[in-house]
């Protein structure tokens, strides 16, 4: 109805899930790589050489995306790989297992008499399971709704995950579901399935900015062009209102545009976004169930920002960020030789920005990280990551050793300690972010690439526009997984302490002991390590402490330029 209006060539927030909209945040491109690892990263692909079996986890509130996730994953599910998927597992024990050998077309034996037994099913299952082993395939199950599965039939997913043959489990199996589905995972019962998720994301929620380019998202694809017909505090009520999940984001949506329609304005204001959401979410909206759900540590660090925002924490936090997980992607090592040999060509022409220029400046800037992704991977030295033709950059770095990293919660010196280029993410005129690619930072000017040129802008400016959120490439030690145990060893663990040693004088090993471990005295020297650096000292060394032991002991990469300014 208001297409015409406001030159639409369709409704861009309908609820059926058109593939055409499909709109990849940061955190759901996180999602699907934690499901590619636990699939393809695991072994579950054919002919791959890791363990397989195990769960993978995916939860996420009512309307987050999981659906959208399970779709891109179903895409991107190797060739030899086949799935079975259960909509509805409010099934018992029997149901299920029959509904799983449906899904893989598995026929039974025919019997003597009666309905086949669960062990009939799991003959059957465990018979086709070798069969595609033998023929170097492999397979994946994947449960939606997974809240609703019984205690009992856990366990027997449990049990199936003990299909194996010497080398390597027969069936991998993907939990798709809400919250509830991690306290139900917590019971004591359950322990020994808990132990098995190798692999496990929360979908949270769109932040504000991920709302706002969600919006303009889905009326470029319908069509639109020019400034998006919301003003900014209308763009601010309707993330606050909608809580950040698509779903509402889009009714909500909708309805404000029909109502700016029929009184025939030219943009959605606030008032028309209240009015709407009187009538699609009723006159007094429950209080948000997600931020019923918050843990006190979330709360805490919400109150810290704003502290630490009120402080001009831009240029001197008053408390260290946390290092966000990151998912691991399956890597394949690059010569340590082929990436030392990574260095920038960065652009020759440098022009200082004039005052007011910053304005400007953000309507040169891409809304499309991809963009900035690509552009990054130029200083990187990966021309097939820089190719506009070759998807999305995060999802094709398995075989440069690289992934995507990205904190929310950065500061500039803790930018120049990292030293090396990255995307920063700025609030564009009308709340739709845009992308800088950052290549130099001084003591008053940063330095941004914009094509072919570079451009100097004081920093004061870029308070203005920019909130900690940076993105960059980070390489990853060999065998590195997020939340490393006590008592760890592997490649990754043996390099921690090669780079600690190097910068505080000591022995990677004692005399006498085998490989390194991640015990109480390497977390120690960690935690001063990430004091030293202003980073959280937990002991935990996660993407940003492997960063910071690259920049400090002249690890292999691309470096911000410090030309004073």
């Amino acid at each position: 109805m208001y297409s015409q209006h406001f030159g639409l060539s369709q409704d861009p927030f309908s609820i059926a899930p058109d593939p055409r909209y499909l709109f990849m945040s940061e955190r759901h491109r996180e999602a699907l790589a934690h499901l590619l690892y636990g699939v393809v990263g695991s072994g579950a692909a054919a002919g791959s050489s890791g363990t397989g079996g195990g769960f993978v986890l995916l939860t996420g509130d009512i309307g987050t995306g999981k659906t959208t996730i399970c779709r891109c994953f179903l895409e991107q599910i190797p060739a030899g790989c086949q799935v079975a998927y259960i909509f509805n597992p409010k099934l018992s024990v029997t149901e299920l297992l029959q509904s799983i050998c449906e899904e893989f077309h598995i026929t039974l034996a025919a019997g003597a008499s009666g309905a086949p037994s669960g062990k009939d099913y799991i003959d059957a299952l465990n018979a086709f399971l070798l069969q595609r082993h033998a023929s170097g395939q492999s397979s994946v199950l994947i449960i939606d709704e997974a809240q609703n599965l019984q205690a009992e039939v856990l366990e027997q997913l449990r049990l199936l995950t003990n299909l194996e043959t010497n080398e390597r489990k027969l069936l991998q199996i993907v939990l798709i579901g809400q919250p509830e589905l991690r306290t139900l995972l917590a019971r004591p019962e359950l322990e020994q399935l808990a132990q098995r998720v190798i692999a496990r994301f929360h979908l949270d929620a769109l932040s504000a900015a991920e709302s706002n380019q969600y919006i303009a998202h889905r009326l470029a694809v319908a069509g639109h062009s020019g400034a998006l017909p919301f003003d900014r505090p209308a763009l601010q009520r309707i993330h606050r209102l909608a809580r950040g999940v698509p779903r509402r984001i889009n009714l909500l949506c909708g309805r404000s545009l029909l109502g700016a329609w029929a009184s025939g304005a030219a943009r959605v204001n606030r008032r028309v976004v209240d009015k709407a959401a009187s009538e699609v979410f009723g006159p007094n909206p429950a209080p948000p169930p997600l931020a019923r759900r918050r843990s006190a540590y979330a709360l805490g660090a919400l109150g810290l920002a704003i502290s630490a925002a009120l402080a001009g924490w831009l240029l001197w936090p008053l408390e260290p960020p946390a290092q966000p997980l990151t998912p691991v992607t399956p890597v394949t090592r690059v010569p340590a030789a082929s990436l030392a040999a990574l260095t920038p060509t960065p652009p020759v022409a440098l022009r200082p920005s004039a005052p007011g220029e910053i304005d400007a400046l953000l309507a040169q800037l891409p809304r499309d990280i991809n963009t900035a992704w690509r552009a990054l991977a130029s200083l990187w030295a990966l021309p097939a990551l820089a190719d506009a033709n070759a998807g999305d950059p995060c999802l094709a770095l398995a075989p440069q050793a690289l992934q995507c990293y990205r904190s929310k919660q950065l500061s500039v010196p803790q930018l120049r300690q990292l030293g090396r280029p990255g995307i920063l993410s700025l609030q564009g005129a009308d709340g739709v972010p845009v992308y800088a690619l950052l290549v130099g930072l001084g003591e008053q000017s940063a330095t941004l690439q914009l094509g072919s040129s570079l451009q100097s802008v004081r920093l004061v400016a870029l308070g203005r526009l920019w909130r900690g959120d940076f993105a960059t490439f980070w390489r990853v030690p060999p065998g590195y997984a997020a939340g490393l145990p006590e008592g760890s060893r592997g490649p990754a663990i043996d390099q921690l302490a090669t780079q600690l040693a190097r910068l505080d004088g000591t022995p990677a090993l004692s005399a006498g002991q085998g490989p390194a471990q991640l015990d109480a005295a390497l977390r120690e020297r960690v935690r001063a390590f990430q004091r030293a650096q202003g980073l959280q000292a937990d002991g935990q060394p996660g993407p940003m402490t492997f960063m910071q032991l690259d920049s400090a002991t002249g690890g292999p990469g691309p470096r911000l330029q410090t030309d004073p300014n």
